[in-house]
């Protein structure tokens, strides 16, 4: 299994994850957290941060998740995502967690919360997915 500075080094080596600044802050035993500072080229034209912001942290989140209980060699299979009200805060907050691993397949669950200024978190997103294991 990878540790957390392989895996920081494997989300540095996506250009679309360095453009938007996340960053990986936990990872191992089946868990992996991802955060991201909100500004304005993030948010949609209510003010709030865009939904596709938000689904791209969940699948990356769900599919370190899962790298973190299978191993490296994985990519999202599915994802399902729940917005649960706009996200409007200073840092985003996805958090997921393996549900089971199998020999091919893992299923996870994340929640993405958005944190105010003093770092008080609000639930605005839950997804759930299943990410392969490649052979």
């Amino acid at each position: 299994m990878a540790d957390l500075e392989f895996a920081r080094k494997t989300l540095a080596a996506q250009p679309f994850s360095a453009l938007l600044g996340t960053r990986l802050t936990e990872f191992g035993d089946g868990v992996a957290t991802l955060e991201l500072d909100v500004r304005d080229e993030l948010r949609q034209q209510n003010g709030f941060v865009h939904g596709g912001v938000l689904a791209y942290l969940a699948d990356n989140a769900l599919t370190f998740a899962a790298g973190a209980a299978a191993g490296t060699n994985v990519v999202t299979a599915g994802f399902t995502i729940d917005y649960l009200r706009p996200a409007v805060g200073a840092t985003l907050r996805a958090r997921a967690g393996v549900v089971r691993a199998a020999r091919s397949r893992v299923v996870c669950r994340c929640e993405i919360l958005v944190l105010d200024a003093e770092g008080a978190g609000t639930p605005c997103a839950v997804a759930q997915g299943t990410v392969s294991v490649l052979s």
